[in-house]
C-alpha cells in the first residue's frame, strides 16, 4: 500500500514537472532560478503590474521599499504600525491574518505576482493557479531582500538601497564601546532570547553587523536561534544593558505579565536593572523586522541606548 502510494506521488510529480516544462520554456517575462526560491524555475512578469504578498513582513516592507506596486497584503493585528499605516495611505486590500489570508480577497485583487516566505509553502499549489507565486526561503534579510528585488527586475539598484545603511552601521561599529549588551523578549507565557550566532534573526544580525557584543549565554556558535530561559535562568543576561520586548504577537502588554516580571526580586538583581541601564524597545520594530526601515530603527535604539548612555 505504501509502495503504491509512494509510486503514484512520484508520477503526479513527473506529471507536474512535464505539464509546467512548456511554460517555463515559453517563458515571455522573467525566468527565476535561485536557490532562495522554492518551486524553481519560475516564470514570473518581467515587470509586474499587481502583486499582492502574503506575509506582512518581510515581503510587505521590502516590496514597498523598492516601490513595488503592491495592491494586497494580510495587514490584521500587525505589531509595526509604522508598516500598517504606509499600507494604508496606499490603499493597499487587507487579506485580513496573515495566518489565514482571505482567499477570496486575494482573487480579487487580480495580482500578476504574488510573494511570499516559504511557510506558505503548503498553499502553493492553490496560490499557483491564482498567479506565479514567488516562495522565498533565504533566512539572511539581505537574501530575501535581493530575492525580491532580482525577481521584480530591481537587482541593479540593490547597492543604492543598502549603500547609506552600510555607511551607518560602519560609523557606529567605529564608536561601539566595550559593552555587553543583554536582550530580552517578555512574552504571556515565557522569556524568549534570540541568540547572537550565525542564524540570528534580523534585527540581532543588525546587531552583529554594528559590532554589538551580547552576553555568553547569548552567543552560539551553532544554529541555535532561540532560547526560552526560565526565572533562574535570567541571571545569565548579565549584560552592561539590557534592551526588553514586551508583546509582538501576544498580549503581555495588557496581560499583566510586563509588571510580574519588572516587579520580581530576580529582575531587579540583573546587573543592567540594577544599574538603571534597562529600555523597552519596540515589537513591531524588532518583532516584526521587515527590512532597512526596520534595520534603521534598530540602529536608532542602539545609538540612543548603547552609544549615547556611556
Amino acid at each position: 500500500m505504501l509502495i503504491e502510494r509512494a509510486m503514484k506521488q512520484i508520477a503526479l510529480a513527473v506529471l507536474a514537472f512535464l505539464l509546467a516544462a512548456p511554460a517555463v520554456s515559453a517563458c515571455e517575462g522573467r525566468l527565476v532560478d535561485s536557490k532562495f526560491v522554492l518551486h524553481t524555475p519560475l516564470c514570473v512578469p518581467k515587470e509586474p503590474k499587481r502583486i499582492a504578498v502574503i506575509d506582512p513582513t518581510f515581503s510587505l516592507g521590502m516590496s514597498l521599499e523598492l516601490g513595488l506596486p503592491v495592491v494586497a497584503a494580510p495587514l490584521f493585528k500587525m505589531s509595526d504600525p509604522v508598516l500598517k499605516a504606509r499600507a494604508q495611505e496606499k490603499s493597499i486590500i487587507d487579506l485580513g491574518s496573515y495566518l489565514e489570508p482571505s482567499i477570496e480577497m486575494l482573487i480579487g485583487a487580480k495580482p500578476d505576482l504574488i510573494i511570499g516566505s516559504g511557510l506558505a509553502d503548503a498553499y502553493y499549489p492553490m496560490l499557483s493557479q491564482i498567479a506565479p507565486t514567488l516562495l522565498y526561503n533565504a533566512r539572511d534579510w539581505r537574501d530575501i531582500f535581493s530575492t525580491i528585488a532580482d525577481a521584480t527586475g530591481q537587482g541593479a539598484r540593490k547597492t543604492d538601497f543598502f549603500a547609506p545603511y552600510d555607511a551607518r552601521v560602519a560609523s557606529i561599529r567605529a564608536r561601539m564601546p566595550n559593552t555587553r549588551v543583554s536582550v530580552l523578549r517578555i512574552t504571556s507565557w515565557d522569556f524568549q532570547v534570540y541568540t547572537d550566532g550565525p542564524d540570528a534573526y534580523a534585527p540581532f544580525e543588525v546587531l552583529q553587523d554594528a559590532g554589538v557584543r551580547r552576553s555568553a549565554y547569548e552567543t552560539v556558535t551553532d544554529d541555535t536561534g532561540l532560547k526560552r530561559p526560565d526565572w533562574e535562568a535570567l541571571s545569565n543576561l548579565d549584560g552592561d544593558v539590557l534592551l526588553y520586548i514586551i508583546g509582538g504577537g501576544n498580549n503581555s502588554d495588557t496581560s499583566g505579565r510586563h509588571e510580574e516580571v519588572t516587579g520580581n526580586p530576580l529582575w531587579k538583581m540583573l546587573p543592567a536593572v540594577k544599574a538603571g541601564r534597562v529600555y523597552r524597545v519596540d515589537a513591531g520594530t524588532w518583532m516584526e523586522f521587515s527590512g532597512l526601515a526596520s534595520a534603521n530603527r534598530v540602529l536608532d535604539d542602539i545609538e540612543r541606548y548603547i552609544l549615547k548612555t556611556q
